[in-house]
């Protein structure tokens, strides 16, 4: 990757989006190792298959603790982490065929548990690492190596869907603004409970969408990007669900509920109910 790391050698294309991703990412880890005064080790990388598990080795420094695990099962593996040591900032990063297709599964389980992690999804439309194949999120008629004929399934809306399964803090990012980007990152590590940043990050290989996200003035394109109003109450989940029937690609923090217990406490209120038996119950209960 670099003269100071020469063993980390990034397979993504010249101008990826998730280089973008990559620095937005470093930038919130950094920020939060100054702010709170813990080790970066304190912070656990945990990755699926794709492109975007490259994001397990994050910085030219110190780093953070990365588990490269197995294609859809980041969340499984972030809740085994996570439940172990409850102190720590466990962040899963994952592609959007990782996370959508196989992974799908695991969302609505943990945003039910409310279990306290970041997940940052690199949204780029396709199967980037397997040639470009299409994706839930890719849009429906589109040909690819998979759909030679067009895809016959309409696109999965990512925002819409954790907001119906419940995850308790959503937000929306793009991979050219890595620095806007970055304090969202920074938002849902700092959000006790499950925090999702499904980012717009192109694929310029199979999928190369950054014209239209940014839009081209110039050429008479509009971009599809668009920040979220300041005046937006994101504890409003209504207000949430509405601000995504207006079309396009909203940046910024869509909805943010505070109010819910985080997997970990809710365990901590158990044990305080789960009264320890005594030796002698103990022995008891073997009485017959």
């Amino acid at each position: 990757m670099s003269k100071k790391n020469p063993e980390y050698d990034f397979k993504w294309c010249p101008g990826c989006g998730d280089f973008g991703v990559r620095r937005a990412l470093e930038l919130a880890m950094i920020d939060r190792m100054e702010t709170t005064g813990e080790s970066m080790h304190n912070s656990v990388v945990v990755a699926g298959i794709g492109c975007s598990g490259n994001l397990v080795h994050l910085l030219e420094g110190e780093q953070p603790y990365g588990i490269h695990g197995i294609h859809g099962r980041s969340l499984p593996i972030a809740l085994g982490v996570k439940m172990a040591r409850p102190s720590l900032n466990v962040v899963v990063v994952a592609g959007d065929g990782d996370f959508l297709s196989i992974g799908g599964e695991h969302i609505g389980p943990q945003a039910a548990r409310n279990l306290d992690i970041c997940a940052v999804i690199m949204d780029n439309g396709v199967y980037g690492l397997t040639k470009g194949q299409s994706s839930p999120t890719t849009l429906q008629g589109t040909v690819t190596s998979s759909t030679p004929f067009g895809k016959l399934e309409t696109k999965t809306n990512p925002l819409e869907l954790y907001l119906t399964l419940g995850v308790s803090f959503v937000a929306s990012g793009f991979s050219g603004q890595p620095r806007p980007l970055s304090q969202l990152i920074r938002q849902g590590m700092e959000h006790r409970g499950f925090s999702i940043v499904h980012v717009q990050s192109p694929c310029t290989t199979y999928n190369d969408t950054f014209i239209e996200l940014k839009g081209d003035l110039k050429n008479g394109i509009q971009p599809s990007i668009w920040d979220v109003p300041e005046d937006h109450d994101p504890s409003d989940k209504n207000a949430a669900h509405n601000l995504l029937q207006q079309g396009g690609v909203p940046i910024g923090v869509i909805y943010n509920d505070t109010n819910r217990l985080s997997l970990d406490q809710s365990v901590e209120n158990t044990w305080e109910k789960a009264q320890p038996k005594t030796v002698g119950q103990l022995m008891g209960a073997f009485e017959f």
